[in-house]
Order: C-alpha cells, then structure tokens, then sequence
C-alpha cells in the first residue's frame, strides 16, 4: 500500500496493529481524523492516555475498574451467593448486557493453554478458591468460550472445587436463536442435544 506522507504511513502502522484492524481500515480510520477539529484528536488522545495510566483491577474480582473494589463487587443489589467466573473483562460486560444475572464475577486473566505457555499459576483460580473459602458462595457459574482450552479450564477448576461446599453450573451451548440445524455444527448440534432442556410454556 502506497502513503501520500511518512506520518500517514506511520500512523496506520500503529493503528493497524489493534485486534481486527487491516491496512485498510487504519487508513479510512486516519483520514477520518485528519478531517476533524484539532480538539477531537486532542481528546482522543487524552482519554487513551487516562485509561492507559489510571484504569485499576478490582482487588476481589479482577475486572476493570476506576477504584480498587468494582461498583459489582460494591453493590447491594448483586447476589453475593452466585459468582460467574469468565476469561477476560470483554466476556463479563457481554452476560451483564444481557441483563440476566445478578451475581457476581470472578475474571481468571485468559484461559488454561499449555501451547501458549498458560498454565493455572498464570490465572487467577487461586484466588477464586480463596474467595469461596472466605465467603458464603453458594454457586460456581463457569461461562467460558466453547474451545478446547476453555473446557480444559473448566475442568481444572471443577476438579479443585470439588471438595467445596458449592454447587458447580455452566452455561448452556445451544444452537443460536435464528439459525438453521441445517447450518448449525455439529459439534454445537451435538452439545444441543445432549444438554437439552425441559420444555416449559
């Protein structure tokens, strides 16, 4: 790709280097800039700073945060008796938008994946045990990704909670609402089947 200026190229260089960001994309992204008030950039610019030096983990449950303790685990109005443990901060915000739960989180920092070098030291189940030794948690929601890491996770943590007074759920893997069995997988279709439900009107 030709760049009619260095800074130009050197720009989409960086922005190019963001999680789904091609070449292409960078570019509209930065002439997009250059086409806005210099104010625009300019607070761009200083809200990326202020997250990159003040954004805090919570100390309880290892999500994002502005304070030490996250307004979740501060709340009232959660269940404290329920935790829903994820990957990743991205996958907590997904289940809170769906506005189902009620509960509280625990982010693990990745999954269990020999190949990539994380091992169960690497994530934070050491401290999601000591959270359920500490408190009156009642349930153990595990909500991770349908892939093989995430499964090998799951059964890691399973297996150290085993002897805890909790009880131990997943979420259910299904076929998507709208899609078709026709083009579903049959792995998905499989799992479908065989974590079927009761029929309720």
């Amino acid at each position: 790709m030709q760049f009619p200026s260095k800074l130009v190229e050197e720009a989409v260089n960086e922005f190019s280097k963001l999680p789904g960001i091609g070449k292409k994309t960078a570019l509209r992204l930065v002439l997009h800039l250059l086409k806005q008030k210099p104010i625009f950039t300019s607070q761009l610019t200083h809200a990326l700073d202020k997250v990159r030096t003040n954004i805090l983990y919570c100390q309880i449950c290892h999500a994002l945060s502005d304070t030490e303790i996250c307004s979740i685990c501060q709340s009232t109005k959660r269940n404290p008796s329920i935790i829903c443990v994820v990957a990743d901060s991205i996958d907590m915000l997904a289940i809170e938008n769906t506005g189902q739960y009620n509960g509280v989180y625990h982010i693990l920092g990745g999954v269990i994946s020999p190949i990539n070098g994380v091992s169960p030291e690497d994530l934070f189940i050491d401290s999601l045990i000591n959270r359920i030794d500490d408190s009156s948690i009642k349930e153990v929601v595990i909500a991770l990704n349908a892939t093989m890491e995430s499964d090998t996770t799951a059964f890691y943590i399973s297996r150290q909670l085993s002897q805890k007074d909790v009880n131990i759920s997943m979420i259910a893997r299904g076929v998507p609402i709208g899609n078709e069995l026709e083009y579903t997988d049959q792995v998905t279709l499989g799992r479908s089947i065989a974590g079927r439900v009761k029929f309720e009107n």
